[in-house]
């Protein structure tokens, strides 16, 4: 199935979209990576969406990608007597952990491990942001705040701490048991939520052990503020910009979107621009200005994807959002000026190796020739994500004998990924590659291509030819 556009989009599931009708309907209006949401919904629900997507593969002769997102190290409050309570700013008000239901002068705060990190003068922000405490003392197992403004806090409201690396676990005993089974589901990506450091990332690769590719959702500032040694070990990025917006000025979201695009371009990386993209579609069936300007400016911004959360998983028109989103794309994509790689090139310069230095020739060659598309034979997909970090402006066709491979590159910015058999020598190479790109009508007769590989076949980070 030929997409007309290089950006992808990623559709998260939920109780609007979890039938075979609405995965495939999805599919067909453009979805190409489809979000499993594991603070939501049970297991068994999971299970059954991911069979409903690979059963659309044979359907349709193309890969389907699966990305399952954890829940992480969420903290939050106890409960009241009154089930909320009005705070009056200048007041004290108290968190600690005593059981008891609380009331309007303090309420249980069940994470004992973070107090001694938590000094005076830390600001905490209870329900994305709404109620704004300071620490003014700390305690073993109380802190004692000030109150920065008035407003209704309420039971089990989210509680997040901006500017302190915090002495947690990114991944919960809850996380630790959905990876395990989001591994036995075979799901192609798992994104982890919270991270704040390069740790974060080793620690859930050695647990995955190469089953699944690792994203890193940058929704805190401590993350933002490591998001180099984060790209050297994540395989890819989500710009999670809902508690990365309560934990930053919300005027700052835009900017550190454009600077972790740019990251990622340098690093090699899939990026991902997440929440709130088309909000207004959860209800209406068309979205506001503003929010196609957010889409396009991603596009713009050169990300590899742009993401439906409620929109698609509670919203009363999943597949019109995907349809929308594919319209934004597409549309942005036919201007002209939508990405003018040169100068981006002028701004990121790093030592190569064998496979830049091909895939750089590749995208010159490519430009030169008129070419139509780029083949990349790749075991692995390193090839084929580091062929779409140049962002060619023709489509790239990413093969590998790796259905794994195949599935995970569905991600990638402008890539075709096709599951082939493998090549045994260069003329199986081409007969392959020109066979693909014919039978799925990537390219037209007479048209020319470039293909890059490696010798021997069949072995990973082999690229030379």
């Amino acid at each position: 199935m030929k997409r007309n556009r290089k950006a992808k989009i990623l559709a998260t599931l939920g109780p609007a979209s979890s039938s075979s009708n609405i995965i495939e309907a999805m599919f067909i209006a453009g979805c190409d990576v489809f979000r499993l949401n594991f603070s939501h919904d049970d297991i068994e629900n999971h299970r059954k969406n991911v069979e409903r997507i690979r059963s659309l593969e044979k359907k349709y002769d193309h890969s389907t990608c699966v990305l399952a997102d954890l829940q992480g190290p969420k903290l939050r409050i106890g409960i009241f007597k009154n089930n909320e309570e009005e705070l009056k700013k200048g007041n004290t008000f108290q968190l600690d952990l005593n059981n008891d239901q609380g009331d309007q002068k303090r309420v249980n705060f069940p994470h004992p491990e973070i107090y001694e990190n938590l000094t005076p003068n830390t600001i905490l922000l209870v329900n994305d942001g709404r109620i704004r405490l300071q620490i003014i003392e700390q305690g073993k197992d109380f802190l004692i705040t000030e109150i920065l403004n008035d407003g209704i806090i309420s039971n089990n409201k989210g509680v997040n701490i901006p500017d302190v690396i915090l002495p947690i676990d990114s991944l919960t005993s809850k996380d630790k048991s959905d990876l395990n089974k989001a591994l036995d589901m075979g799901v192609d990506w798992v994104a982890l939520s919270f991270v704040q450091q390069a740790e974060d990332i080793i620690k859930i690769k050695k647990l995955i052990k190469n089953k699944a590719l690792v994203m890193a959702k940058i929704e805190k500032p401590s993350a933002v503020k490591n998001i180099d040694t984060i790209l050297e070990v994540a395989d890819g990025i989500m710009i999670a910009r809902g508690d990365l917006g309560v934990e930053m000025p919300t005027e700052k979201v835009p900017i550190i979107q454009k600077n972790i695009i740019n990251r990622c371009r340098f690093f090699g990386r899939p990026v991902v621009v997440a929440t709130q993209m088309l909000e207004s579609m959860i209800t209406n069936f068309v979205p506001t200005r503003a929010e196609a300007s957010d889409v396009a400016n991603a596009i713009y911004d050169g990300t590899d994807a742009v993401m439906l959360s409620g929109e698609s998983a509670i919203g009363k028109h999943p597949i019109e959002s995907v349809n929308v989103m594919n319209n934004i794309i597409e549309s942005v994509e036919k201007d002209k000026d939508n990405f003018d790689l040169e100068n981006e090139e002028k701004k990121f310069k790093r030592k190569i190796n064998n496979t830049d230095a091909i895939t750089n020739a590749a995208y010159s060659i490519a430009r030169n020739a008129e070419a139509k598309a780029i083949i990349t034979f790749s075991v692995s997909g390193q090839t084929t994500m580091r062929m779409a970090k140049e962002r060619a402006p023709v489509q790239i066709i990413g093969l590998s004998p790796n259905l794994t491979t195949s599935r995970k590159m569905q991600l990638v910015w402008g890539v075709n990924s096709c599951h082939t058999e493998d090549a045994h020598n260069t003329t199986d190479m081409v007969k392959i590659a020109c066979t693909t790109a014919k039978n799925k009508q990537l390219v037209k007769p007479d048209d020319n291509i470039i293909i890059t590989a490696g010798v021997p076949f069949g072995n990973a980070g082999s690229t030379n030819l």
